[in-house]
């Protein structure tokens, strides 16, 4: 899916809070398109540039079943994962893949050096709403080749009272079959009415969202939409709901690469976005074609006055002592 703000800004990619958690409030993003298509983002956000290598987070909808009309635009230095929770969108790409993507099914797509694609929804009885994810590349993944793929039979998992659907890494000791190039969990949890507690990796940090119904976090009520971020040292975290509810976790290890967010594209530098835009701007075989399309695509926005800079991200502290930050 494409970020399509008629003016995107340098994302401000300060540091993680120092300990214990954070709640990130979502933020309502107009992206316009050709039928308009309204967002709610929680990532990046200026407390939190990043969970992980997980570095953007848009939650879609619900919204007319056929609202949305992405037209062919590039992607560098990231993956794009695409999970619907209620309708179908088209999906094709540069790479050739061609397909349509339902609920319970994961689209993948690694941009690497760089890659287009397009996503348009389809006519059906069900609104549109789902999550668009972006996962940022390690240097040593930024010149890959482009690809895709579509897991149509992710694992599920029950532990105490919520089923788990892996999309990406491992949790209560299912794996995703999902290509990933960093350490990296992507979860949606369904959580009967009672209580769970689930493990947490201690070296990572964590994303928790609310989908739908009433969750209460070690005993705090998440509001529908925001993202709860939990830092590195939680060991475990308690959930419960009185009536049923469903939630995104999203969790890695602190992803230490400076990163330059800007529109679709991410670099390691002013001068990467720059080329990025103009080799876009000029039908580069980088970028490759979709097929179906003709010439219709997204134009690059103009390039903001200002040099976009990197911000290295401080290194969050481990929470050590058992307590509670909140």
């Amino acid at each position: 899916m494409s970020n399509l703000e008629v003016a995107p800004q340098e994302t401000d990619c300060t540091s993680t809070p120092a300990n214990g958690t954070l709640l990130i409030e979502a933020r309502t993003v107009p992206l316009g398109g050709v039928r308009g298509i309204t967002v709610n983002r929680t990532l990046p956000s200026r407390q939190v540039p990043t969970i992980g290598a997980w570095c953007f987070v848009d939650h879609f909808g619900p919204a007319p079943a056929d609202s949305m009309v992405v037209l062919p635009h590039p992607h560098t230095a990231l993956q794009t994962v695409t999970w619907p929770l209620t309708g179908s969108i088209h999906h094709r790409d540069s790479v050739g893949s061609d397909v349509i993507v339902r609920p319970g099914e994961l689209n993948l797509m690694t941009a690497g050096h760089g890659v287009s694609h397009s996503e348009i929804s389809l006519v059906g009885p069900d609104p549109l709403r789902g999550l668009q994810l972006w996962l940022a590349l390690p240097d040593d993944a930024l010149n890959a080749a482009p690809a895709f793929e579509q897991h149509t039979g992710l694992p599920i998992v029950e532990t105490g009272t919520l089923t788990a659907t892996v999309l990406t890494g491992e949790f209560a000791g299912a794996r995703s079959p999902a290509t990933t190039y960093t350490p990296v969990v992507g979860a949606q949890l369904s959580l009967r009415p009672g209580t769970s507690t689930i493990e947490l990796e201690p070296g990572f940090e964590y994303g928790l969202m609310v989908l739908d119904g009433p969750v209460r976090v070690d005993g705090r009520a998440l509001p529908d939409g925001d993202l709860l971020y939990l830092g590195p040292g939680h060991q475990g975290v308690e959930l419960s709901t009185t009536t049923g509810s469903r939630m995104i976790m999203l969790g890695g290890e602190p992803f230490e690469a400076e990163l330059i967010m800007w529109w679709n594209f991410i670099g390691r530098s002013h001068q990467d976005i720059l080329r990025a835009r103009q080799e876009w701007e000029d039908h580069s075989v980088r970028f490759g074609t979709v097929a179906g399309h003709g010439s219709e695509r997204i134009p690059a926005p103009p390039m903001p006055i200002t040099i976009l800079k990197p911000r290295r991200r401080n290194k969050p502290v481990r929470r050590t002592d058992g307590e509670d930050d909140r």
